[in-house]
């Protein structure tokens, strides 16, 4: 066997390889979506969903108080002045 036929061979099984890999990937993404779409379906995401909808609201609420913005931005300044 020589060199030129076993470079051939080694990028036919590089191709090979990395074609395999890109298949499972694809065939994981698929899967993944239609999980998705059946857990969707049968209404067992409300739990999720409910989490970031309470947990958005917090983030929204604590942004919105200017004080407690003003607060926070105080504290870092001098922590930062004292770090030094």
């Amino acid at each position: 066997m020589t060199i030129i036929e076993m470079f051939e061979q080694s990028g036919v099984l590089t191709l090979l390889g990395m074609g395999v890999v890109f298949g499972f990937l694809i065939i994981l993404v698929l899967f993944m979506d239609l999980v998705a779409k059946i857990i969707h379906a049968l209404g067992w995401d409300k739990d999720a969903q409910e989490g970031q909808s309470v947990q958005s609201g917090s983030v929204t609420a604590a942004t919105g108080n200017s004080a407690v913005v003003a607060a926070i931005g105080a504290a870092v300044n001098e922590y930062r002045k004292t770090d030094k």
